[in-house]
């Protein structure tokens, strides 16, 4: 069975299980000890009546079929598939894990690939250049996966350089797409792993610079969900399903880590003193009002003027405050 596909649609994932491995073996060394044993009995016949046994030509064609139909052995390990292929043509995939037996023309390579980056060389017996490739097996694994970027040097929203890197925790789904649809669904991951982690690190700011706006920093939940719906839309195409996706680094660049930092510094020093100032005001009107309620003392606008100014210099200043004593009075 073939599946014809057109560049807008995907290839459509076959489930198919492989014959029982261990009763075709028996068959298969049967045919094998039986053809030496016809090879021999036809010999015999041959020599000791003086007449031509058919047997002599019969039997290494049942030798070779046995032969042969050993190929078609294979195993499958939990979470592995493997596709059957026939002279080209997908046929399904084998996703039950054991000891099976399939036709033994089909092929244990799916495809050849060139490396990545790799120059092209001479071929000693040809004498052309070619570049080196990559043998991509029929077997394919089904278990989850890390992929760890590499740092990736991008602007955020602001247009600040940082750095970032993700790990991205994925899978094969469909082996179908994965082994068709791309070319080698490892660098495809790669690629477009790196190629989402730029587009989002475009979509946010690094710090915070409006209210409820999420950030690289302070929103790595929502940063992370986000980034693994933009693998996902991405990696549909070659069967690959996202399990997790988080930052793992991120940071200035070293050409603005210093500028950046002492903005961060100042940020901080400003919003530890507007908590200094609020805390200051609130414990002076605490103050006022105590004095006022219990009557402990009577203190017209000037003195109360006064004694804010006194009690908020005693508690927003840096140092340790020196007391004055005052002998006579404030209008003296």
């Amino acid at each position: 069975m073939s599946n014809s596909t057109t560049p807008s649609s995907h290839t459509q994932e076959i489930t198919r299980s492989g014959a029982g491995g261990w009763p075709i073996l028996a068959i298969n060394i049967a045919l094998i000890l039986g053809g030496i044993a016809l090879l021999i009995f036809g010999i015999h016949e041959t020599v000791v009546r003086g007449q031509f046994s058919w047997w002599i030509p019969v039997a290494p064609l049942i030798e070779i079929c046995g032969i042969i139909s050993l190929c078609g052995h294979f195993t499958l390990q939990p979470n592995e598939a493997r596709v059957l292929i026939l002279f080209g043509d997908y046929h399904g995939t084998a996703r039950t894990s054991g000891f099976f037996w399939a036709n033994p023309f089909y092929a244990r390579i799916r495809s050849r690939v060139p490396l990545t980056g790799a120059a092209a060389e001479r071929n000693p017996q040809t004498g052309r250049m070619a570049t080196p490739q990559r043998i991509l097996s029929a077997k394919i694994s089904l278990r989850a996966r890390n992929f760890i970027s590499d740092r990736l040097k991008v602007n955020d929203k602001r247009g600040n350089p940082v750095e970032i890197a993700a790990v991205i925790v994925w899978r094969v789904a469909d082996t179908a797409r994965a082994a068709f649809d791309v070319d080698d669904f490892e660098s495809y991951v790669q690629i477009q792993s790196e190629s989402a982690i730029r587009h989002i690190a475009s979509l946010y700011s690094y710090d915070r610079s409006e209210e409820d706006e999420h950030t690289l920093r302070d929103s790595a939940d929502e940063v992370a969900a986000a980034l693994q719906r933009e693998l996902q839309v991405r990696l549909e195409k070659a069967g690959v399903t996202v399990d997790e996706a988080r930052l793992t680094h991120l940071a200035y660049a070293p050409e603005i880590a210093q500028t950046m930092l002492r903005r961060q510094q100042a940020e901080a020093v400003i919003a530890a003193r507007q908590k200094i100032v609020h805390g200051a005001v609130s414990m002076v009107d605490m103050a006022l009002r105590e004095l006022s309620d219990k009557g402990v003392v009577q203190l017209d606008e000037e003195r109360k003027a006064a004694m804010v100014s006194n009690l908020l210099v005693v508690l927003c200043g840096e140092s340790q405050a020196t007391p004055v004593l005052n002998t006579g009075t404030l209008y003296n």
